[in-house]
């Protein structure tokens, strides 16, 4: 599945199901309690908080889509193409850092 056709697919489950969009700070919020989530997780499972009996049951990737659905809301509320800013994003990180971790040597 493409970017483009994740922001559509969002779109039209907002309009259909949503009603409506949040609207952006709504969204910046939720985005920020959604991503809380995740890191609780990454925490408890996988760092050194122990996990609660109540936290067992979490879905890692279900948690992660959550924080993609709610991303890709505001890139659709905000104008922005995601596939072209990732790219973008990609060739900033490219000429950035063509050699700049394989030279780093915390990371051999």
């Amino acid at each position: 599945m493409e970017i483009k056709e994740v922001q559509k697919i969002v779109d039209d489950w907002i309009q259909e199901y949503g009603v409506r969009y949040f609207d952006e700070m709504t969204n910046t919020a939720i985005l920020m309690e959604e991503v809380g989530e995740v890191a609780r997780i990454m925490a408890r499972r996988y760092g050194e908080q122990s996990e609660k009996e109540s936290d067992k049951d979490k879905v890692l990737g279900d948690e992660m889509a959550d924080v993609l659905f709610v991303l890709v809301c505001l890139a659709n509320q905000t104008g922005i193409d995601l596939e072209e800013a990732v790219r973008k994003n990609l060739e900033k990180k490219t000429k950035r850092d063509h050699s700049r971790h394989k030279e780093n040597e915390k990371l051999k």
